[in-house]
């Protein structure tokens, strides 16, 4: 693989728990709450932004390793995985997810994590909790 002469520099901008994500929209959500716990509500949307600039052109990979549940058909769910294309050089980066029903299984530990060149860029842990 060649690897890319760009060297993009990242920055955390926002964790926590956010406004719910239009995955059609290229607006970002809005931060509610920096944490690194998340209660198991159906809708509760978390994650991280990350400011990328100098970047423009490069690819940035995402893995979202979560807690082992099923799918509809009873196989466990690999771990959520993509691309990302930077499209200028002063780009905001939205990953993270939301609590989807059954609750239970979404409980515990979810490991966001954003790579360049395979390497490890930026990455935050959440704990998902049952309600209070």
């Amino acid at each position: 693989m060649k690897k890319s002469k760009k060297h993009p520099k990242i920055k955390i901008e926002s964790f926590g728990r956010y406004t719910k994500w239009n995955r059609g929209s290229r607006d970002i959500p809005k931060i509610l709450e920096f944490t690194n716990i998340v209660e198991a509500i159906e809708g509760n949307e978390f994650g991280m932004i990350l400011h990328i600039t100098g970047g423009k052109g490069s690819k940035i990979d995402y893995c979202i390793k979560h807690p082992p549940f099923k799918d509809k058909n009873g196989n466990t769910e690999p771990d959520f995985t993509g691309t990302c294309l930077v499209n200028t050089n002063d780009y905001k980066f939205y990953i993270g997810d939301c609590i989807w029903l059954p609750l239970e299984d979404k409980c515990g530990t979810w490991l966001v994590q954003v790579l360049f060149e395979g390497k490890v860029i930026a990455e935050e842990k959440f704990e998902v909790i049952p309600e209070k």
